[in-house]
């Protein structure tokens, strides 16, 4: 392994003695870089970092790689390592995409609760709408990055360690399946990603890393807090000389607070309890110093109520799977994996009088889905020609299976009315990319990758039961598409300061099953499937800056451009009440985001970021009334504000300011929902051994906002405050 990092924050210029260790490091660097070593894979390319540095920055050491040059007398975060942007573990300074970065110990100091609220703090990350996976349904839990048109489905990949996380069927997120205790880091990586991952990555990626197994650790924590909140997590892992093996699990529950806002609120509402369970386990095997094999599995199980009888979600989950990872001197890195799951997904729906005081059963939904898929990625050793190359292509093919059962209960049932619905289908999906960094100086940097994918909607179908016994069956027509999708990039650091970055790419994203197939209803709004639905399509660009004037300061700006077109949105039709998905026809999101890292002492550190989007549709064949409307559940601006001290001795405290501004629930612009400021706060102490106490607070002041006007206004979380224990058996 490399060299242990270097203190990050020394004010100090370096020492004779220390240049002299600089000189030799890059002698030895340069030596390695022209003996064609193969890449290690990137299990065995990263350290845990030791830097406790709030910066959204890489926690990870940079070790054996043998890809372009590195300064190795630049700042040590610079030279940690990072893996989405480029699938292959690269210093984060030398990535031309924008990449951002959440170290595990900013995951421990975080005041939030739940997986998907740490990931909103990062203002280009939103999910759907403003309401926390505590008490959201799961179908509402869609990820976006750069405001690129929100919606229930994530139009962001989500990875546990490359391996996908979305659903198969409707690609939502499970964010309460994605356990916090057993995390290392997660990498954001904002823009069209379909060039290295196919469908799921329109608008980008962002991926969960495990922690490495070292040593023998035990970590957990026990947390109470109010709403009758409670969290009990714990993570045991045990390296012998080549088998490594860890085992997490996680219980959480809460009364959850009653969603409708008070005006509306009638004699059904209540609170919104949930509660979920996870099991997690890993294997890891060095059959030899080059051949590495894993196995994974999880099971998950998760219950909610929106805060009615009739208004219940329950999800349950297992995943599995297996790797391998292979590295030779002279045909390069090979990685192998394969993973399956099963799940099912279970809702009921409510019909509810318009004062809300009294509520019937209108469905209930079963959604039984699998999928099963696997990737191959080979990067070869560097090789020069006019420069330095590092080529990585890859496989991967993956089948999507699901449908929605639903039985119907009619207000006023007649011998016509529907009382049972059954739709589903079955969807291929596969491709191929290459991808080249070619490195024609230390300071120049190209990147070119191009991905072809195909995918194949079979078995479509939808079968419709009447009140007098008759059935109704549509068959739909079996369909393949093809897309192809390129990305460029460049680096260029004129100075050891001072990198610039810019990117054009092109992506896209497949409807899924849901949206193909399965209709459903968000408080007094039904909103259809579309069998006839395409696939979205992405053009864009970017380019930023990143300065670094002191070791304890580095700066970026990053302006992004970006053209959706036929985007899937639910469309309003002309009843005004029913929505159906359409593919739109055209959109513009374009903005810039900014941030800003300060390390303004050993104790105290500082992060200022900031997000403006403009989302506006432009072209809406058959809608004329959206041309010029700002997307739904899309605020211009977001913003995050987060300071820091961390004195192990006395106290570790982190304040966090969340700055959402105004939006609209609607295509239309009708239902806008102001904006909204959140404080949050966690603060902890070493009591004795590896046990901390600590309290966490999300809301502080309590400040009441809209979450969503869906039929219904809809209220964001209060005040939710907790108190624990924590150990920590980490290095």
């Amino acid at each position: 392994m490399g060299p242990p990092p270097r203190d990050t924050h020394s004010r100090f210029p370096p020492s004779p003695a220390r240049h002299r260790r600089s000189v030799i490091r890059r002698v030895r660097v340069l030596a390695l870089l022209l003996s064609t070593r193969a890449l290690a894979s990137p299990e065995d390319a990263v350290v845990p970092s030791t830097d406790q540095s709030i910066s959204h920055e890489a926690a990870l050491d940079t070790a054996g790689q043998a890809g372009p040059p590195v300064d190795t007398d630049a700042p040590a975060a610079s030279t940690r390592t990072v893996v989405t942007g480029t699938r292959l573990p690269r210093p984060v300074r030398d990535v031309p995409a924008t990449t951002v970065v959440l170290p595990r110990e900013e995951i421990d100091r975080s005041p939030t609760l739940t997986q998907d609220t740490l990931v909103r703090t990062l203002p280009s990350a939103a999910t759907f709408r403003r309401t926390p996976s505590l008490v959201s349904d799961p179908t509402a839990q869609g990820l976006n990055l750069r405001g690129l048109a929100p919606s229930g489905v994530a139009r962001t990949l989500v990875l546990v360690d490359g391996v996908p996380a979305n659903d198969p069927f409707g690609g939502w997120v499970f964010w309460r399946s994605l356990p916090r205790l057993g995390l290392d880091r997660i990498e954001v990586v904002p823009g069209g990603g379909s060039a290295l991952y196919g469908s799921a990555a329109l608008g980008g990626v962002v991926q969960l890393f495990s922690r490495p197994i070292t040593r023998t650790t035990l970590d957990a924590d026990l947390t109470l807090g109010n709403l009758d909140t409670g969290r009990v997590a714990a993570r045991a892992a045990h390296r012998w000389e080549r088998v490594a093996a860890s085992v997490e699990t996680e219980f959480l529950r809460s009364d959850g607070y009653p969603l409708i806002a008070p005006t509306q609120r009638g004699a059904i509402d209540a609170a919104t309890p949930s509660n979920h369970v996870v099991l997690n386990g890993r294997v890891e095997a060095d059959v030899s110093d080059t051949l590495t094999l894993s196995a994974r599995a999880s099971l998950f199980r998760e219950n909610q109520n929106g805060g009615t009888r009739y208004t219940t979600a329950r999800a349950e989950l297992a995943h599995f799977g297996a790797g391998a990872r292979l590295r030779t001197e002279a045909l390069g890195a090979f990685n192998l994996d394969l993973f399956g799951r099963l799940q099912r997904f279970e809702q009921d729906r409510a019909r509810v009088a318009s004062d809300r005081s009294t509520e019937a059963l209108a469905a209930t939904q079963d959604v039984p889905a699998d999928d099963q898929g696997a990737s191959l990625v080979w990067t070869s050793p560097a090789w020069s020609a006019a420069g330095l190359h590092q080529l990585t292509a890859g496989l991967d093919a993956r089948r999507m299976a699901g449908s929605s059962d639903e039985q119907l209960f009619p207000p006023n049932p007649t011998p016509e009315s529907a009382v049972a619905r059954r739709a589903g289908g079955t969807q291929w999906a596969g491709g191929v990319f290459l991808q080249d960094l070619y490195a024609l100086t230390p300071a120049l940097e190209l990147s070119g990758t191009l991905r072809l994918d195909v995918w194949r909607n079979t078995r479509g179908h939808q079968d419709v039961e009447r009140g007098n016994g008759a059935t109704e069956t549509t068959a739909f027509d079996d369909r393949t598409e093809t897309q192809l999708s390129p990305r460029l990039g460049l680096r260029v650091r004129p100075h050891d300061r001072l990198t610039l970055r810019a990117s054009a790419y092109r992506a896209f994203r497949a409807p899924t099953l849901n949206e193909l197939y399965r209709p459903f209803q968000v408080g007094t709004l039904l909103t259809a499937a579309n069998a006839e639905l395409g696939a979205e399509r992405l053009w864009g660009a970017e380019a930023g800056v990143e300065v670094e004037p002191t070791r304890s300061l580095t700066a970026r700006v990053t302006g992004f451009w970006n053209q959706l077109e036929d985007p899937i949105t639910n469309v309003t039709l002309a009843d005004g009440v029913s929505r159906q998905r359409q593919n739109l026809g055209r959109a513009r999101v374009y903005g810039v985001e900014t941030s800003l890292d300060w390390r303004l002492s050993r104790q105290w550190t500082a992060l200022l970021a900031y997000t403006f989007v403009d989302p506006t549709v432009t072209d809406a064949p058959g809608q004329p009334a959206l041309v010029g409307k700002q997307l739904a559940q899309d605020p211009r601006h977001r913003g995050t504000a987060i300071v820091t001290f961390d004195e192990p001795r006395l106290v570790t405290a982190t304040v966090q300011l969340r700055v959402t501004g105004p939006q609209y629930e609607d295509d239309l612009n009708e239902r806008g929902m102001g904006g909204a400021l959140v404080v949050d706060v966690a603060v902890s102490r070493r009591l004795f051994w590896k046990v901390d106490a600590f309290g966490a607070v999300e809301n502080l002041f309590d400040r009441a906002y809209f979450a969503g006007r869906a039929g219904v206004d809809t209220l964001g979380p209060p005040l939710l405050a907790r108190v624990g224990l924590r150990l920590r058996d980490a290095p």
